[in-house]
């Protein structure tokens, strides 16, 4: 398995409306006790409230048309503490907001990952000339399935989601389905060229079962990053409210039934190889969100990550800390507002680290529907 890396020196307006506003709860039984919380290293959520405060409001998002030729019921999203989700699908419960700003969020964050892959849309090494069909899951705002529709017009491009969010007005070689990774796969075998999957962190169930199912393709991709921020020089406090950040996710993540420790289980390269993939590859990209790298380009990159997270930082937090972990949202915005500090900052030195990983079918290659000779 190749590894290549961008380390420094080689080192590490679809405003649908439900029918009630109350948020959905997970069972009393899992809700952290405060014990709970001090015995995983979670600091308790009235901490962030007791300590600091902050006089910062959200800015006002002005909303844009977006369209979809979906059922009325679609559009009948959950409403859990002022945001909206998407609707009833299966057993699908995405933890991300599908509202205006969270779109937006999205789209600061596309273009975040693009900075860190070097303005790449992907690392496989596809031939353009021959891929005719690609499938982007967890497609969200839909910009990657449209980037590389634009980029390959040869190709017809299709984007899943399980919330209908993305523009109506798109490349004609592009279209966008509502459906749910987690369920049972209904494409045939080998009906795509190439399939796509980024940042999917809480989403996937079975990391494995997911890989199973690409095996009906030639080439199969994902990109993530590590779930816990890191610091090499001590800048980064135990008891900082962005230390804490993946002690809680990885948490609720276990309670939710939805890892977000798939970089840390290195779940990507296993779960290829358990498949069956071969040429398994990996990059890592280096990330040192905040404000405080010399180094032009990958102060540029950290910059974006800050933005990217900042645009709906509480939309991020909102369903894991407050529906799964059990936290209020008072406490939630307070414990928002210190991140927002630590990141700006440039005397904290946190990083994170992405990971593009991809793999290949044995005996198929772009463009052919046959098994090769």
């Amino acid at each position: 398995m190749a590894h290549n890396s961008n380390f420094p020196n080689g080192g590490p307006n679809n405003t649908a409306s439900s029918s009630a506003d109350e948020p959905r709860k997970v069972p009393i039984s899992m809700l952290l006790s405060n014990e709970e919380q001090t015995a995983m290293g979670i600091l308790p959520a009235s901490h962030w409230q007791q300590q600091f405060t902050d006089d910062e409001t959200d800015e006002d998002v002005v909303p844009r048309a977006r369209t979809a030729s979906l059922t009325e019921s679609i559009f009948q999203y959950r409403h859990i503490h002022g945001r909206t989700y998407h609707s009833d699908l299966g057993n699908a419960e995405s933890w991300e907001p599908n509202d205006e700003r969270h779109i937006e969020a999205m789209e600061i964050a596309h273009h975040a990952y693009m900075l860190t892959m070097g303005h790449r849309l992907y690392c496989a090494p596809l031939d353009k000339n021959k891929v005719r069909k690609v499938l982007d899951i967890g497609t969200g705002s839909g910009l990657w399935a449209i980037d590389f529709a634009d980029e390959c017009p040869e190709a017809d491009v299709v984007g899943t989601d399980v919330t209908p969010i993305q523009p109506s007005w798109v490349p004609a070689n592009v279209r966008f389905e509502l459906d749910d990774c987690n369920q049972e796969w209904t494409w045939p075998a080998n009906t795509f060229d190439f399939i796509h999957a980024r940042m999917l962190l809480g989403v996937i169930e079975d990391w494995y079962l997911f890989h199973r199912q690409a095996f009906r393709t030639c080439y199969v991709e994902t990109f993530v990053v590590c779930s816990t921020f890191q610091c090499d020089d001590g800048t980064l406090k135990e008891d900082s409210a962005v230390s804490q950040w993946g002690k809680v996710f990885n948490e609720g993540g276990r309670r939710f039934g939805r890892t977000f420790e798939v970089y840390e289980n290195d779940l990507q390269r296993k779960a290829m190889a358990a498949a069956g993939f071969v040429d398994i590859e990996y990059r890592d990209y280096y990330i040192p969100v905040g404000v405080w790298h010399p180094e032009k380009e990958a102060a540029e990159v950290g910059l974006w990550w800050k933005l990217a997270i900042e645009a709906d930082i509480e939309g991020y937090l909102n369903y894991i800390f407050n529906i799964v972990v059990g936290w209020s949202p008072e406490e939630t915005k307070s414990y928002a507002d210190r991140c927002k500090k630590e990141w700006n900052n440039p005397n904290v030195h946190g990083y994170a680290i992405a990971r593009s990983a991809w793999g290949r079918k044995p005996g198929y290659f772009p463009g052919n529907n046959e098994r090769t000779r």
